[in-house]
């Protein structure tokens, strides 16, 4: 695990990165990421635009809508979105009702 202010000078080289929270990353801290990845990684990023906790993000502005929009006719990229709560009828419910 490294956190994100650490990652300047670094070059993540045959890597597997799974990059989660990405809802309450900024445009400027996915790019420092994301430009961190060198030969033979991979990255993953999720979130849930849903659960932005940033005061100063919203889901126009999150790095991982940024991400999504900038990589979308990037041969090598993809996207999932996954539909619903898979985690417990808990989760589900307060997910509907909160």
């Amino acid at each position: 695990f490294k956190s994100v202010n650490f990652m300047r000078g670094r070059s993540i080289q045959n890597s597997f990165v799974f990059l989660d929270e990405c809802q309450n990353l900024t445009a400027s801290q996915i790019k420092t990421i994301v430009t961190r990845m060198g030969e033979g990684s991979k990255l993953i990023c999720s979130g849930n635009l849903a659960q932005i906790d940033a005061n100063f993000l919203t889901s126009v502005t999150s790095g991982l809508t940024y991400i999504v929009e900038q990589f979308k006719d990037f041969d090598g990229s993809a996207n999932v979105y996954l539909k619903g709560v898979q985690r417990s009828r808990l989760a589900r419910f307060a997910e509907e009702h909160l």
